[in-house]
């Protein structure tokens, strides 16, 4: 087996090369702009770095309609989350196919242009109820649909190769980048792991069960934006690094980061997140319980369900399925339903609420759950923000 092949067979990259960076600068200083919200940033990343291959840009109607409707783009090609700009209704009503409109930041740095191939209206609650699943504007994703703009313009990009608004840019490894560390390491097969959460005792059981089968461990936490209660990226890098310098072969492991956002959309975002990985080369795919879940949307196992449907022609990686993990005192070790028969009463298993009720308190959960160091960790973050003027006040 060799590494993976780009989803729909090629990376496209869309990143102004030096020579071209102040003409294209110049020119873009002279159109109309836009301004992304932190989501739409980091979706330009990733369709700069080629990590949404195909997708050479945001989508247009057709391929927007196509995704909601079927889970596929127009050439039948599988993506099952719309990637989409909103725009204010007066520059809609002024630009036209052909136009270059030039992309800015909050803080109006332009990091990118967009050739205009189509404007057309979202349909917001087809799109909330089709992808999420729920028109509940509880939930994360929904609530982001119902605070954008419903017009929407598609077409062709080109990014600037990084931005003051990306602190994680030397910790990123683009697509180009992790194949030839995978090459150099001598790696045929590798499997990815996605996270938005501090790395604890199951995801280190599942992470090295699935490396047993492979080369090598792509663990590629996401670093976009996340819910205000998910733990900062910057606390949860700490924890990885902490837990790889001390429990990991270091040889069979890399860690970088994924500068996407978390839609939050439970089964369709377990499959994003399989195909995005293939871009990065990796050959096989993790796939925990209630990934990419938010709240009660959805079930433990739909995601393991919806990716169940695609054979590998479609999917074009491997997905590693696992149970919920825990510890079993009669066991003496970590397990699963799948490896383990005592009864729930032998189990050491918190919820993520309970943890963090733990760690707000200062109280290190058991260390069958997370280890010392991590844990360590994770108390300073939750006491630093107990203590901090804004919370007080």
């Amino acid at each position: 087996m060799t590494l993976a092949q780009p989803h729909g067979g090629t990376l496209v990259s869309n990143v102004i090369a030096d020579n071209e960076r102040e003409s294209f600068l110049k020119e873009l200083s002279r159109v109309p702009f836009l301004t992304l919200d932190a989501r739409e940033l980091s979706d330009l990343v990733l369709l700069s770095q080629g990590a949404l291959s195909p997708l050479s840009g945001f989508m247009d109607r057709q391929s927007y309609l196509s995704v909601i409707e079927r889970m596929r783009l127009p050439n039948g090609l599988l993506f099952p989350l719309p990637v989409v700009l909103s725009i204010g209704e007066t520059l809609y009503r002024k630009l036209g196919k052909g136009d270059l409109v030039a992309l800015k930041t909050p803080a109006g740095q332009i990091v990118g242009g967009l050739w205009v191939s189509d404007l057309f209206e979202r349909q917001i609650e087809k799109e909330a109820a089709e992808v999420y699943r729920t028109t509940d504007r509880a939930h994360p994703g929904v609530h982001y649909l119902s605070e954008v703009s419903p017009f929407a313009v598609g077409g062709t990009v080109r990014a600037l190769e990084s931005f003051e608004t990306d602190p994680f840019r030397a910790q990123q490894l683009t697509p180009d980048e992790s194949r030839r560390l995978f090459v150099q390491k001598g790696w045929n097969t590798v499997v990815g792991f996605q996270t938005r959460n501090p790395i604890h005792r199951a995801h280190e059981y599942i992470q090295k069960c699935a490396l047993e089968l492979v080369d090598g461990l792509f663990i590629h936490p996401l670093v976009g934006e996340t819910k205000e209660d998910d733990v900062p990226a910057s606390v949860r890098m700490d924890c990885y690094k902490a837990l790889l310098s001390r429990y990991y072969p270091k040889e069979r492991v890399i860690l970088g980061v994924f500068p996407g956002s978390m839609r939050y959309a439970g089964p369709r975002e377990a499959l994003f997140h399989a195909l995005i990985r293939k871009n990065y080369g990796c050959t096989h795919f993790i796939v925990g319980r209630d990934h990419a879940g938010v709240g009660s949307y959805y079930g433990p196992f739909e995601a393991h369900d919806l990716l169940k449907r695609f054979d590998f022609d479609d999917l074009g990686i491997v997905p590693i399925f696992f149970d919920t993990a825990y510890y079993c005192r009669l066991c003496g070790s970590m397990a699963s339903h799948k490896t383990c028969g005592h009864s729930e009463d032998s189990r050491i298993l918190l919820s993520g609420t309970k943890v963090r009720a733990l760690l707000r308190e200062g109280i290190a959960p058991p260390p069958e759950m997370t280890r010392p160091e991590v844990a360590e960790i994770l108390i300073g973050h939750y006491s630093s923000r107990v203590d901090s003027p804004e919370r007080v006040a």
